[in-house]
């Protein structure tokens, strides 16, 4: 259980880190979205989702390397997913093959639980 809190707490602190970053390319007229100052009030709940994430994570494995590739892949995953449906940059096959590693490299950290 420890195993998908800490999957959905990535994915969500993902989709808003792709906010925070990207957002002054959504909204090129908004003023807050173009604000270094007012998009870091972002940084405090991402922060804090990171945090959980991995802490539900080295309880899930008793490790942290697992967290890391797993964080490395989600992230990848949902910034090429987003990239594509929001900013409409096409996937090139580089970004495709970077894409189905990220895949390979969650799956083969979920499928590799080692007792402590």
């Amino acid at each position: 259980m420890y195993l998908w809190y800490s999957i959905i707490l990535l994915v969500i602190a993902n989709i808003m880190a792709f906010y925070q970053l990207n957002g002054q390319f959504i909204w090129k007229d908004t003023p807050f979205w173009n604000n270094a100052w007012t998009t870091s009030l972002f940084g405090f709940p991402v922060g804090m989702m990171f945090f959980y994430a991995t802490k539900y994570s080295y309880e899930h494995f008793g490790f942290v390397w697992n967290m890391r590739m797993i964080g490395f892949g989600v992230g990848t995953i949902i910034f090429g997913i987003m990239s594509y449906a929001i900013l409409k940059e096409i996937p090139t096959l580089k970004t495709l093959i970077c894409i189905l590693l990220a895949i390979a490299i969650i799956l083969i950290q979920v499928t590799n639980v080692v007792d402590k």
